[in-house]
């Protein structure tokens, strides 16, 4: 008997959702259909594409009051927040707004004698593997500009959040996307990465886990298909001693435990200037004791539980490891008296290095350490001492001085006085272990097609 997708609800452990996974025939049947609605697809106006990417956007905000419940259940966040849908609808609506200009060729000669310009074209049929934190918003960074630029999409989501990929296909369909050109597949790691082998797609766009990049990149090795990655992250912030304090606390302590940490972005590791380090810990201590653990469906919970039991344990493993090491934590455990299971409490850990895990390897879990240092030398050092590159937080009010330190940091954003946020007009991409690629912005659809040259000398 072939193996069901399970969804386990973090809530209370019950199977939330199940689906059985299509077998490679039905997937290439999937793909078969995706490769002979392309040409139609991609020969309607950049206007009429646009117009239905919009309406489906607008359909899934219909559906918001159902879907934020259903991702509680599915995932963990608490229903306080209200769902995705204004970051989902944002960088959708960007994408749309800035694609006549992205995509336009661009004119090299145009003159009695010859017409020279390069054109971006769809790559065909891309594959969108999506994760299941931020299920809605991480999806329409690749599927809405996919879709706008004359690609068909493919969708394999997440097993932990299996029934986003039905709503967005409902709605992409019921805006009049036809159903070969937007299909919600359900695949496991074999099937899938068999149909990368078997050049099945122009662009794979997979955002995840640094285990399951390097399994994209071996199914993909010798097909010259191209790849997006956005893997995992250990991204810092640094206050100095110019900053205001308590700004920089409330933002980056939310930036470490929103969502319980399961975030792209989530600040991990913080680094503080020797002069205002205590100041920033009693902020940050009493802004963490403050937040209630519970069921995410219960509106007065602020953090509720990790979206599975073994991400959990996990974090619960870095966390005692750094505290056998000499870490000092400094949140109470009996002030959160569901720790438990996927209900994971927030803790702060002072005394930490870089030789413990908790500082080194990804959390993705409301865990945080925070290092006194001297000097923006050594707070440089510290933030690029790191497999990963994706977003580093800078806490001053001197540009100046916030930019010099920029230029020297590894990563793919730096933000200035904020941090765990996606400007739809930035590229959103990494280095190192975070893996390469970038969506959104106008270099979202430049990876999203490809450039196809044209060298046209006139006879007179």
């Amino acid at each position: 008997m072939t193996e069901q997708l399970q969804c386990i609800s973090p809530v209370d452990g019950s199977v939330y959702a199940e689906r059985a996974p299509m077998s490679q025939d039905a997937a290439r049947r999937a793909v078969a259909r995706a490769h002979a609605a392309q040409n139609d697809w991609a020969a309607r106006p950049l206007d009429a594409r646009i117009a239905l990417v919009r309406k489906a956007v607008a359909i899934i905000g219909q559906q918001n009051a159902e879907i934020v419940p259903e991702l509680a259940w599915q995932m963990g966040r608490p229903v306080r927040y209200g769902g995705e849908f204004g970051g989902f609808q944002e960088r959708a609506n960007h994408m749309a707004d800035i694609a006549a200009s992205a995509l336009a060729p661009i004119s090299i000669e145009d003159s009695e004698q010859f017409q020279r310009y390069i054109k971006r074209v769809p790559h065909g049929v891309v594959l969108v593997i999506a994760p299941w934190n931020y299920p809605y918003m991480t999806a329409i960074n690749a599927v809405a500009p996919a879709l706008i630029a004359g690609n068909v999409v493919l969708l394999k989501h997440a097993t932990q959040t299996l029934l986003v990929g039905e709503r967005l296909a409902r709605a992409f369909h019921a805006a009049g996307v036809p159903e070969a050109v937007f299909q919600n597949l359900y695949l496991d790691h074999t099937t899938t990465a068999q149909l990368i082998a078997d050049k099945s797609f122009g662009f794979v766009n997979f955002t995840g886990s640094v285990q399951g990049g390097r399994a994209i990149e071996q199914a993909a090795a010798g097909s010259f298909t191209g790849l997006g990655l956005e893997l995992g992250g250990k991204d810092p912030g640094y206050v100095m001693d110019d900053a205001d304090i308590q700004a920089a606390a409330e933002t980056l302590l939310d930036g470490a435990m929103f969502n319980s940490g399961q975030c792209c972005c989530g600040i991990e590791r913080i680094y503080v200037a020797e002069a205002v380090f205590d100041q920033f810990v009693e902020h940050a201590v009493a802004i963490v004791n403050s937040y209630q653990l519970g069921n995410p469906l219960d509106s007065d919970t602020s953090l509720g539980p990790m979206a599975h039991t073994r991400f959990a344990a996990l974090v619960r493993a870095q966390t005692d490891d750094a505290i056998s090491r000499g870490a000092k934590a400094l949140i109470d455990p009996a002030r959160f008296p569901a720790n438990k299971g996927a209900y994971l409490m927030p803790q702060i850990l002072l005394d930490v290095d870089h030789s413990m895990p908790v500082m080194q390897e990804e959390s993705f879990g409301p865990v945080v350490g925070i290092m006194k240092v001297h000097n923006d030398a050594e707070a440089v050092a510290l933030m690029n001492d790191s497999q990963y590159g994706l977003t580093a937080a800078l806490w001053t009010p001197d540009l100046d001085r916030a930019t010099n330190i920029a230029d020297q940091l590894d990563t793919g954003t730096v933000f200035m006085n904020r941090c765990d946020y996606l400007d739809p007009a930035l590229c959103w991409t990494g280095c190192k272990d975070t893996g390469r690629g970038g969506t959104l912005s106008e270099i979202g659809f430049h990876n999203l097609t490809r450039p196809k040259s044209y060298h046209m000398k006139k006879v007179l």
